[in-house]
Order: C-alpha cells, then structure tokens, then sequence
C-alpha cells in the first residue's frame, strides 16, 4: 500500500488557499502512485486558529472549504484535518477532527481524543474529545488514523503521561493494521530527534507500521518543521520528509502483517535504493532555517513584502539583517544605523560592512540632533539630578521613533532586535529597541546568538569579525558594557535555562554552584520585567519554554522565593 503525505504549509483563516495547495499536492500523490494520502492536522483552517474557532463563520467557512476539497477528489482517499462541529451536550461545540475524502465525498470521520493543555496548547478551551475511537476500513484493511496528541502518550516512552488511555493501543486491539497520524507538532531546539525517537518507539513496541504528517511553516509565534516520517513495524525509517520546507512523501508502507518492502524507500526523486540512511542538519543549521522560516512567513502571511531594523554593529542586528536576507531576498531588507554621541566608529563600520556583504538597503540617520533638542526641552525639569537611565533610554526611544517612522512612511514591518538573555532581564527599553511588529530571536539565548553568527561565517565572513570579538554594548553611556549591570552571559544563560525552561527554583539553582548574590540578582530581574514581556512585539518560539503564549505569569504579583 503506497502512502502519501502532504507536508505542505497553511495560512489561518486562508481557506481558498489552503483548498488550492491541498488538491495539487493530493493530484501530485495520485500521479506518483499513492494509494491513500494524509494531510496535516486542522490544515484546511490553518494551525492554530485560536478564538477565531469562536466565530460560527470561520467554522461555517472551514465546513464549505471540506465540503469543496472533496468534492474535488477521485477513487484515491484524502484524510485531512478540519474542524467539525459536536453534537453532544452537553460539552463544548467543537471537535478536532479528521475525514476521509474520496470519489466527491467526505465517507469517514474522526475525533482527536487527547486535547493538550500545556505549553502553547489549550484545545481544551475549544473542542470536545473523543469518547471512542474504531479503524478505518479501507479495502479489507484497517487503517488507524490518529491526530497529532494522540500518538504522544506511550507508556514506554514518557515516564510521566498525561492521559490515562493510549488510542493507538486501543485501536491495535481492535486490529489496526497500519497507524496514521495527522500532526500540526510545533518545533522547538531538539524536537525533531524527540519526536522521531518517540514514534519509532510506538512502532517498535506495538510492531505495526506507522506514518506521520506534519506541518511546516509559521503562524505567529510558532513554527512548524515537517519532518514528516514513515516507519515499518520495526521502528526503521522508511522516508523521512526535509525540514523546514514543503515535501511530498510517497512511500510502499506494508500492513502490519505484511512483507517488508524491498528496494527503495521512497519513490523516484528520494532516497536511493537500500537501507534508508538518515541524519539531522546540526543544532545550528535547524535554528537558522526555523528563524528565516518564521521571519518569512509572519511577513508574507501579514501581507508584507518587507522590514526594517536598526543596524547597530552588534551581533543581533547582524544575525537578524543575516535572516531576514535569507528569508525574504537582501532586495527585502532595510538597514538603519542611528549614530548618536556614545555610537563607536566601529559601530557604524561594522553596520556598513554587513550591509554591503548581505546586499541590503543601508542608510545613516543621526539622532544626536534630536536627541539634543530633546535634551532642551527637559532641561528645566531635570535641573539638579544627575544623568541615569532617562538620558539613556531617550537615545533608545528616538531609534524607535525613527524606523516606525520608516515602517508608516514605506510600509515596511519592523524587526525589533532583543534576544532573549535581555528580554529576561528587561535589558531592553520599552517603545525603544522593544518597537517592533516581530522579535525573531527573542527566545534565543545570548550565547546561542554567537553559535549561530559563527555557524553563519563557517565558509566565509559574512557578520563582521569585530562585531563576533567585541564586548557587547548598547552604547547608551560612555564606556557602557552589558556586563556593568549583568553576570556573563554563559552564567547569566546557564541561569535562564534553568529557571525559565527547567522550572528550577533558586535553591535548586544555587545548589548547582551558582552565586547566591548573582542568582537572586538574576531571578528578580526577571520577576520585575514581566510587564515589559507583556508589552513586547511576538517572538519566534525555538525553545522548550519561550516567552510569550506558552509562559503565563501575572504582572501584578509578589510571590517570591527566599533562600
């Protein structure tokens, strides 16, 4: 049985779209063979829908655009994830669900039974789960198609599950030849080798094939990877789709009693014949290619074409021109140096280089002018104190007047810069740097900016070597380096990770021989910053715990841990 999968990329809400691109990768399938193809999960709305599931027209439109696709398909079956309405009460109206296309009809429906509620997921809030689920017949076989969730609770695998059934053993018990899962997984750093192991695990374990769609793309702060992957009853990948872009897989899959196909492992234009061999791109090729993916479809799927941003000279700006290049075309991409009276030469220099390497639009605009008339304006009321941040932050917030400036007059959407060390901290300014319409690396690590800016320059020197070499600084004050007011970041990130990402209190954090001073210091930093992140423009989401719609912490609150 050949088994195709559309790894494709949807827009919410875009259901025209979404129809047109899944009926040419479906007619794609059936030229190259497949006799029974998947979609991804809630594809012909766009994943996820969040409250617009709340407006009966989006749910009516989503309906029509089912309705439309199938009536569009032949003899070969389409499984594709939409959503249905419920017809229990009580319970919630809405259920995510899958359905079988074929011949101009929908013939089958199914219910994704566990509903995650964690992280960036509340499909609790929206749909009812299923009470039952039962195989899918399809010509003497039975197919047990799963969505997404379902297949992520293995006894096995995860020492602590969530959930108290596994659907895929309940539906191997009622004879499930093959498991199919629909998937909208979201990829984080190291999700991709998670996920993989996982399902070669289910495989293994209950010695029945398994193949698995996955999205790609970005909508809003997440970011999709494919990776889409078929498995025999062994665990072996059969096929493994590419990352980050769209992929159509179609794969001899045998049932679950079946022989084990022989000869090649995907059809002409894949693997060669033989053992499947496979092996992911490194740590930082994968996070480049999620960034550039999720800079390029925020813009596009916005309606954009291009950004701004503010060129410093200093690595994040280099790294985030060095993205938007890449995901947009240099032709996409404005530069904007804004010197002012502590702006190094090397500054300006460094700023220049990049953008005549990467090809970018470059321009200077001083703001000491303005920053001086500024400076007059408040002189009488801030007669008699001395200058601190408020002169500091003024330089910050005439930048960010400057490229939404920029942004209204061209209609360019602007980048804002901040990575996540100093969205932590609150090493930021709000309606300053802060201004922006996306954060590409505001869920990565300092350190990790500098891995990615060498692995940028690992052929040739794209960022400037001084701009990898210098301490960083925002050049607010005279001689001002990050480390006057921050631990190093190897310290200040191995702090983060821990109290962000692992959860660890201070205790737990201290114990691992960090200073206590240093870790207390840290720790409130972040607890006082959160009305900033509150703020703050949407950031890509590549870590295990981002800032943003996966961490919900009060602004008003005074819990704190003493130690």
């Amino acid at each position: 049985m050949k088994i195709g999968l559309l790894q494709l990329n949807s827009t919410v809400g875009d259901f025209a779209a979404n129809r047109e691109k899944l009926l040419a990768a479906y007619a794609q399938a059936v030229a190259r063979g497949a006799e029974f193809i998947l979609a991804p999960e809630l594809f012909l709305c766009g994943y996820p829908p969040r409250d617009l599931l709340q407006r009966d027209d989006f749910i009516e439109a989503n309906l029509s655009a089912l309705v439309e696709t199938a009536a569009k398909t032949g003899a070969v079956p389409l499984c594709v994830g939409f959503v249905d309405r419920s017809p229990d009460r009580p319970g919630r109206a809405l259920r995510n669900s899958a359905a079988v296309l074929r011949n101009g009809q929908v013939i089958w429906r199914t219910t994704k039974s566990l509903l995650p509620t964690y992280d960036v997921f509340d499909e609790d809030r929206y749909f009812e789960p299923a009470k039952k689920v039962e195989p899918f017949v399809f010509e003497g076989r039975k197919l047990g198609i799963t969505i997404c969730e379902d297949i992520w609770n293995d006894e096995d695998f995860w020492p602590d599950r969530l959930y108290r059934h596994d659907p895929v053993k309940e539906l191997v018990l009622q004879g499930a030849e093959i498991i199919l899962n629909l998937s909208a997984s979201p990829w984080c750093d190291g999700k991709e080798r998670t996920r993989l192991d996982m399902l070669r695990r289910v495989a293994r374990d209950e010695k029945i094939p398994l193949a698995q769609v996955n999205a790609i793309g970005a909508n809003d702060e997440l970011i999709f990877d494919g990776h889409s992957v078929v498995l025999d009853a062994t665990g072996e990948v059969l096929a493994l789709g590419q990352g980050f872009i769209e992929d159509i897989l179609v794969v001899e899959l045998e049932t679950k009693n079946g022989r084990r196909p022989a000869g090649s492992r995907r059809d002409a234009g894949g693997k060669a014949e033989g053992e499947f061999n496979f092996d992911f791109p490194s740590r930082e090729q994968l996070l480049f290619a999620a960034l550039s993916l999720g800079i390029r479809d925020y813009v596009r799927k916005c309606g954009f074409k291009s950004v701004l941003l503010g060129l410093s000279g200093g690595i994040d700006s280099a790294l985030i021109a060095v993205l938007a290049a890449d995901a947009l075309g240099p032709e996409n991409v404005f530069g904007v140096a804004m010197p002012a009276r502590y702006s190094s030469e090397g500054s300006l220099t460094d700023a220049e280089k990049l953008a005549k390497t990467l090809g970018i639009c470059h321009e200077v605009l001083p703001i000491e002018p303005v920053f001086k008339a500024v400076e007059a304006q408040l002189k009488k009321v801030f007669a008699g104190t001395q200058p601190n941040e408020a002169e500091e932050n003024i330089q910050s917030r005439l930048r960010g007047v400057t490229l939404m400036a920029l942004s209204n007059k061209f209609g360019g959407l602007v980048l804002t810069t901040g990575n996540k060390s100093e969205m932590a901290v609150g090493y930021c300014t709000l309606y300053g740097d802060m201004n922006g319409a996306l954060a590409p690396i505001a869920d990565v690590l300092k350190t990790d900016v500098y891995k990615l800016a060498r692995w940028v320059n690992r052929d040739r020197e794209i960022i400037p070597a001084d701009s990898l070499t210098k301490p960083p600084s925002a050049e607010l004050r005279p001689g001002q380096k990050d480390q006057d007011s921050l631990p190093p970041y190897d310290v200040l990130d191995a702090i983060l990770d821990l109290y962000i990402v692992k959860n660890l209190g201070k205790p737990e954090i201290i114990s691992r021989g960090f200073d206590a001073a240093v870790v207390n210091d840290v720790v409130n930093k972040i607890n006082f910053s959160e009305y900033k992140r509150r703020q703050a423009a949407p950031g890509l989401k590549v870590s295990p715990r981002a800032f943003g719609m996966g961490r919900r912490i009060p602004v008003a609150q005074k819990f704190r841990t003493k130690v």
